[in-house]
């Protein structure tokens, strides 16, 4: 199996004997490379270099440990263009948003090395004036990462940087539908000299993910995906209360836009929000929930910009919204919009089925559609409104009433992960801000677009309460709550008397 791409464990390049795997180019079906797919060898391999390397990287400084970041952070910036075309060529993303996949790994990097000169802890005042009280972060151990295809650049590094910085190791599978992207993330690893098994690449599938789950040596798992995959993954680990896992999932993500909107923002939000990586965010918007008063217009705008989208080869710049992943999301793409018709909507936009006229000379193999929009009634509990479609199928829900009345249709699913409201009533959008069921809330903005500084991640469905980015630290770390004695008496606190009483003969 030589001329497939191996697995890097413990600081060496190895095979494996699983079968192969190809990855393809979704807009054009060419096959971008070969992978080795993992035996259960390979990540118990991966666990243990991980679990051997621990207790030398953590000895470090948490600046020395940066270091090796700050070495990443400087090739992500100098293959910004190569690196960008690399993740169009592999997810489809069009141009524009490959290379901001890895602008946005960069400033995550950036974030986690410079962090390490910043305090981490907190100091407290203790109950006696002769303590010192405060607390540490120590590191939890071996790390499995998972992460997902859309974003193959980006979210590992969302996972990794903060993990690596505070003395964790890590095994990461990379999505199988990206292993590329993945391979080139380890060539930098390895070209910076990260100490042997303090990171580790494991190509593969879902086995390959619950092995590294299911390990009793992984201390901590981070997973970007489905709810369905997430939510198995923190049932299995609720089991071992010396485990965590840190699960952001998916959205049936919803935007506000109320009798006092700007419908210049709002249009330009909702397609952004919509469209942009064909709607395969887990904070895509596919849900529009739009003020009687101001719907008509809405709609009219909206519909007007869905029917002449430019959908075509994501590596030209004209492109607006590229292929889906693989044939197999068009199929559940297409079963979404054929279920959406059963359940009695009003079709505003129908391009599901693109004409060959619109696919792009020696692109016939890609997987392509185009935007679905339609109307619903919110008040008809329809699957199509309620269930994660992941790509451009979009719901219009007219209301009537006030910000109440948008905040109950916005709530009224199992997700909350992501979602804005757009007004120019101050008093609107603080109401949004304070009752909206998410963990990602916009004003007057598109519901993408998160900046690395802040936490990201889900409530309900879409999350189980330990973020990523930046606060991704909460769940690789463990606080340890210190106090240190000045005195040379022993004074307790709440009056509990320190002498020691013997009994009496």
């Amino acid at each position: 199996m030589s001329d497939a791409y191996q697995h890097y464990i413990d600081g060496e390049w190895r095979d494996s004997d699983g079968d192969s795997f190809t990855s393809e180019n979704p807009a054009t079906g060419e096959t971008l490379g070969r992978f080795q797919r993992a035996t259960d060898e390979e990540p118990d391999r991966a666990v243990s270099a991980a679990e051997t390397a621990f207790e030398e990287w953590r000895s470090l400084s948490r600046i020395d440990r940066a270091e090796y970041l700050w070495d990443i952070y400087h090739e992500l910036r100098d293959r910004h263009e190569e690196l960008g075309r690399a993740v169009t060529r592999e997810c489809g993303k069009e141009i524009s948003e490959g290379k901001a996949d890895v602008t946005e790994a960069w400033h995550m990097v950036e974030w986690a090395a410079g962090d390490a000169r910043h305090p981490k802890g907190d100091v407290v005042p203790s109950e006696i004036p002769a303590k010192d009280a405060y607390m540490r972060r120590k590191p939890r151990g071996v790390t499995a990462c998972i992460t997902p295809w859309n974003f193959p650049v980006a979210i590992p590094f969302w996972h990794m940087a903060v993990t690596l910085v505070e003395g964790n190791t890590v095994v990461w599978k990379p999505a199988e539908q990206t292993p590329l992207c993945g391979q080139i993330i380890a060539e930098m690893f390895d070209d910076v000299g990260v100490p042997d098994g303090v990171f580790n690449l494991v190509q593969g599938f879902g086995d390959t993910g619950a092995a590294m789950v299911d390990d009793d040596r992984v201390r901590t798992v981070l997973f970007t995906g489905s709810a369905e995959v997430g939510h198995q993954i923190a049932e299995a680990v609720a089991g071992d209360p010396s485990k965590r896992a840190a699960c952001e999932m998916g959205g049936k993500n919803a935007i506000v836009v109320t009798e006092e909107a700007d419908l210049d923002i709002a249009v330009h939000a909702a397609v952004m929000s919509s469209f942009k990586t064909t709607g395969q965010r887990c904070v895509s918007s596919e849900r529009l929930v739009v003020h009687t008063d101001v719907y008509d217009e809405f709609k009219q705008r909206f519909v007007e910009v869905a029917e002449e989208i430019a959908v075509g080869d994501p590596l030209e710049t004209e492109t607006f919204m590229g292929p889906l992943i693989e044939a197999d999301h068009v199929d559940k793409v297409s079963s979404y919009n054929d279920l959406a018709r059963t359940e009695g909507v009003n079709v505003l936009v129908d391009r599901t089925d693109l004409p060959d006229a619109e696919v792009p000379d020696g692109h016939e193999e890609g997987h392509w559609v185009g935007p679905f929009v339609y109307e619903a009634d919110p008040a008809e509990p329809l699957r199509c409104t309620h269930e994660e479609v992941f790509g451009p199928h979009v719901a219009l829900l007219e209301y009537d009433g006030d910000i109440e009345r948008a905040i109950e249709i916005h709530n009224d699913t199992d997700y909350g992960l992501a979602g804005a409201v757009i007004s120019e009533d101050y008093r609107q959008i603080n109401h949004y801000r304070d009752h909206a069921e998410v963990g990602l809330a916009y004003g007057n903005l598109p519901c993408i677009g998160a900046e690395v500084q802040l936490p990201f991640g889900g409530v309900k469905k879409s999350g189980n309460g330990y973020p990523s980015a930046r606060e991704v630290i909460e769940a690789v770390t463990d606080r340890t709550a210190w106090t240190l004695n000045n005195d040379e008496d022993i004074e307790m606190a709440q009056g509990l008397s320190a002498d020691i009483k013997t009994r009496k003969d």
